[in-house]
């Protein structure tokens, strides 16, 4: 594929792009900005308290190459500012000298009224410096994908001034729960300074989720509590900086959720707060008429082919890299930021290569949410090197096993497929993801934020969304979802019977799975939002986690915990690399199958609908933890089995591990079974054995 521009030295690289924004020095602050367009840049000072009140004006100088500068003792640290930009009209231009528009690097913001801010200068001297990272390897990496306001919102172990924020998060009630369930990475959802959309808050709503970035570097100020809100946006940042810290300590990393692929601006007509009045034609993908090309469904698309914008993104990721502390983030519609200059998506794009390879950003994860709306934006598996990437053939396929496919099942009397398909998505997805790239490249995952929650996908059949004020049009219409009998909540018990162990296959095929697990939180012990698969309107009860819990709910964060725990203990389950039938490849797992009298697959069962039972024999090459070997029985039909214990050479025995079967994992008996010996399943399970001895 050829590459759209040279990577010896991406021209965004370059030293003119350097020191953009305010740096403080002994004779005040230095504001650069960039603007390839404009005919004249003015800082804004305004009062401390009054930030309508325009205490002073200044020029700022083109020094070359769209760079625009003033040095001036004005500029401190608590300085309130704005630019104001002016250059040609045009089809691409949407100038307005009277406009105050945020710096687009501005580290903190003060709000002003509804839709307006100020950028505020912040001290780097008073933040406070990140902490050794937990650096956790791919392969022991379990992520939890997390709201920071809705996790908090309502634990009852949390001061109420707490609740909702950074500093929750960062408490010791909070990480006694992640530490016990044994993750080691929280992804957070959008913590970017954002707005609400206008539509929403017509309707008396609000963005919940925060996808309508404001600032790439200003942390958003309503999750700080509210003795920091007071104190000001340093405050703000070293609470962010402290909760990080608080996280670290205890060996979590944190991954951030980031937007960089369209901005609050919305569509033309809408806000010109930043980006759009500094250089429309230099930050968003346009036509030639200047109509917007939305590749990304949210009005406008970020043009990462030019040069600025590639180097905003750049920068704002080293920022949270380096002064936060933060040890990964989630590219939101990341095929987005591999387009070029014609809107063609390249995995070699000069942005997505330095994002990995920047020497400022080595040991930090890359994760792509690697689609977006435009041409070509389905690229699943297409990204290069150092990318990992969100699994959604994963998603499908695991929940067609375990849900659709049952619920086919009993309408049509027989499964719409067999057991292929879900045993290449176990065992890494070696079908989506290149050799050289491996199963890490997976990040696997059953629900996120966006969709059902685990308890709504085994609850409903379909949507509800009504609360978000589109007459239930939003959201997805496929959700390969089974209600088990009934929509929603019900009484029977079989139905609900049937519901808890359709949850604990699920999330143990997620954690029994090779790639790196996702979990949505919540999930752990079946939270619910009442059948809306898309709340991202809700700041309300609706999506806030709640801590009070039944206790077959209880029951389930005890199969979490022993599934985590699981996973790590047996290296088997979490191969770094694809194994390869002519050599021994290091730190892959030798995986073998078998049907369920215990012989090996053969091309007729792997071809046959109704063959929905599998041996999963997987014996890990290591090179740096002790030999290791599991034996996963799947059982993807309702009907009971009888499954035959493969006998194999040098294999002594087969020690139970887990089930799903039990509503408890601690009712699993502590038993190990002989090679040949029969074990009697009901419908749909999965059973997990360590092989005896550990070299075979």
């Amino acid at each position: 594929m050829a590459t759209p521009q040279s990577m010896t030295s991406p021209a965004f690289l370059d030293t003119r792009f350097d020191d953009l924004g305010v740096t403080l020095g002994p004779d005040g602050g230095t504001l650069r900005v960039w603007s390839g367009q404009a005919s004249s840049v003015e800082l804004v000072v305004f009062d401390d308290t009054d930030l309508d009140w325009i205490t002073a004006v200044e020029d700022l100088t083109n020094v070359g190459d769209g760079i625009w500068s003033v040095t001036t003792p004005r500029l401190t640290a608590g300085t309130r500012y704005a630019l104001r930009v002016d250059g040609p009209t045009g089809a691409r231009n949407l100038f307005n000298a009277q406009t105050l528009l945020l710096d687009p690097y501005a580290k903190g913001l003060v709000p002003v009224r509804r839709g307006e801010w100020r950028s505020i200068v912040v001290d780097p001297q008073t933040t406070v410096a990140p902490v050794r990272r937990p650096a956790t390897p791919w392969d022991r990496t379990v992520i939890y994908e997390a709201h920071l306001k809705g996790l908090t919102k309502r634990h009852p172990s949390i001061p109420p001034a707490l609740h909702g924020t950074y500093a929750g998060l960062g408490h010791p009630a909070m990480i006694e729960h992640l530490t016990g369930l044994g993750i080691t990475a929280v992804e957070l959802l959008p913590i970017h300074a954002f707005e609400t959309e206008p539509r929403l808050l017509a309707h008396g709503l609000t963005n919940y989720w925060g996808y309508n970035t404001l600032n790439f570097f200003t942390p958003h100020g309503a999750y700080a509590t509210a003795e920091a809100r007071a104190a000001g946006p340093d405050a703000i940042l070293r609470e962010v900086q402290q909760m990080v810290a608080a996280l670290h300590d205890a060996g979590i990393e944190v991954i951030l959720d980031v937007v960089y692929n369209h901005t609050a601006e919305l569509d033309i007509g809408q806000p010109r707060s930043s980006l759009r009045g500094i250089d429309n034609s230099g930050y968003y993908r346009q036509h030639d008429d200047g109509t917007y090309i939305d590749v990304t469904g949210c009005g406008n698309a970020v043009d990462t082919s030019t040069d600025a914008a590639a180097r905003l993104v750049l920068d704002s990721v080293r920022y949270w890299a380096e002064v936060v502390g933060v040890d990964g983030f989630r590219f939101d519609l990341a095929a987005t930021l591999g387009r070029d200059a014609q809107h063609t998506f390249h995995a070699d794009h000069p942005l997505l290569r330095a994002l990995v390879e920047d020497p400022r950003l080595q040991g930090v994860k890359m994760i792509a949410e690697p689609w977006d709306v435009g041409m070509g934006g389905w690229q699943t598996g297409g990204f290069g090197d150092g990318w990992s990437e969100w699994n959604d053939g994963y998603r499908d396929r695991v929940r067609n096993f375990w849900l659709s496919d049952i619920d086919y099942t009993r309408r049509a009397g027989s499964p719409p497929a067999g057991v292929g398909r879900f045993a290449t998505r176990l065992a890494g997805s070696s079908n989506t993801f290149s050799e050289e790239r491996g199963p890490l490249a997976s990040v696997n995952f059953v629900t996120a934020h966006d969709g059902f929650t685990l308890r709504d996908l085994v609850s409903y059949d379909v949507k509800h969304n009504l609360g978000n004020g589109e007459q239930n049009r939003d959201g997805a219409d496929t959700n390969r979802s089974f209600n088990h009998g009934a929509e929603g909540p019900t009484d029977d018990p079989a139905i609900l019977a049937n519901r808890r162990k359709a949850m604990r296959n699920l999330f143990g095929t997620l954690m029994l799975s090779a790639g790196v697990p996702m979990i949505a939180a919540g999930d752990e012990f079946g939270r619910t939002q009442r059948g809306n698969n898309n709340a991202y309107c809700h700041d309300s009860d609706l999506t806030w986690v709640h801590w009070q819990h039944a206790a077959w709910q209880e029951d389930l964060l005890a199969h979490a915990r022993t599934l985590v725990r699981l996973r790590q203990e047996n290296p088997a389950l979490r191969p770094r690399r694809f194994a390869e039938e002519d050599r021994v490849v290091p730190s892959a797992s030798v995986i073998h199958w078998y049907d369920r009298h215990g012989e090996a697959m053969s091309g007729e069962r792997w071809s046959d609908a109704t063959n929905r039972t599998l041996l999963y024999d997987a014996r890990s090459t290591p090179e740096d933890e002790a030999p290791n070997r599991i034996l996963l029985v799947v059982h993807g039909d309702e009907s009971p089995v009888e499954v035959t214990l493969p006998r194999l050479d040098g294999v002594t025995g087969y020690t139970a591990l887990w089930s799903s079967v039990p509503e408890r994992p601690d009712h699993v008996p502590a038993h190990v079974h002989a090679p040949g010996d029969v074990i009697a399943l009901p419908g749909t399970a999965l059973q997990l054995f360590r092989v005896e001895p550990l070299v075979g």
